[in-house]
């Protein structure tokens, strides 16, 4: 069993004894030998590439299975022989390079078990340089624990994880996630320098306007927070790429004039853990008269 379950998951040019179906993986083309009754017994997935009912069932004999080789380009060779070393032992032995995408494989093959040992893996070997990259895949494939971790870790280095090319490549919808936090360790002005440079990034990706793919993470900046010569010198910026709409400068400048947040949610006029104290944050706060 053992060495049969090596012998499958292992690279190799000729087949594998008794095996009786073989893939070509990847832009490499790397063949990979293994054994049908085991593909189709552990994975339903697998049984509906390979044409084969499952055992016992009324279909089983009725067919010919196809004989392939089953061509899969656009799957790394390492990921999935990490896949199939899985179906075979029910382990698997992972990297942090290949982690996010075996669980990206995990969910596509509806394999549950193998899902968890990822989760557990990237949760284990997070790092800045990871961590957006993680909760992209974790909101994409419904992971709310993974979610819950890596916003915790975000939380934990938001001023590196802001300059990391993980941050630039968040989607709008998780970049709004991760700016509702109170508890992000870096100061409005920052946050506000790195949405311009994500949305700067994505416009070019997109090739959409930069206020049109910043509309839902530019809602989350708080502006009250910033002090009058931040706004001055954020309006001067933002006559170059309009990032920020100006009706929410407006309201910034609103709750200066008014000291107090007067029309602006409450939410953006909250300190995070992160902000540095400005003298008119008193003004600001829900108890203030």
């Amino acid at each position: 069993g053992c060495a049969l379950a090596f012998q499958a998951v292992c690279p190799s040019r000729s087949p594998l004894p008794r095996s009786d179906v073989m893939f070509v993986v990847g832009r490499e083309q790397q063949k990979v030998f293994a054994h049908r009754c085991v593909l189709v017994c552990r994975c339903q997935a697998f049984r509906g590439m390979l044409g084969q009912a499952p055992v016992g069932s009324q279909d089983s004999s009725s067919s010919i299975p196809p004989q392939g080789p089953f061509v899969l380009g656009n799957v790394q060779p390492e990921v999935f022989l990490a896949v199939i070393e899985f179906l075979y032992t029910n382990s698997v032995t992972l990297n942090s390079h290949i982690a996010l995408e075996v669980l990206t494989s995990s969910v596509e093959y509806g394999l549950q078990d193998l899902c968890k040992l990822c989760v557990k893996f990237i949760k284990d070997t997070l790092s800045v340089e990871q961590v957006c990259e993680a909760l992209q895949a974790a909101v994409t494939y419904g992971q709310a624990d993974l979610q819950q971790h890596c916003l915790a870790f975000i939380e934990g280095c938001t001023a590196a994880v802001v300059r990391t090319q993980g941050f630039r490549e968040l989607s709008d919808v998780v970049l709004a996630r991760v700016l509702r936090s109170d508890r992000l360790a870096v100061d409005e002005l920052d946050l506000v320098q790195a949405v311009r440079e994500w949305a700067h990034v994505s416009s070019a990706v997109l090739e959409r306007p930069v206020p049109e793919v910043a509309a839902l993470p530019v809602r989350e900046l708080r502006l009250p927070l910033l002090a009058p010569s931040e706004l001055v010198t954020l309006e001067s910026c933002n006559q170059q790429d309009l990032l920020i709409p100006v009706e929410n400068i407006a309201a910034a400048w609103r709750a200066h004039a008014l000291r107090k947040g007067s029309g602006v949610p409450s939410r953006l006029c909250r300190p995070r853990r992160g902000t540095r104290p400005r003298d008119h944050h008193r003004h600001l706060e829900p108890h203030a008269k």
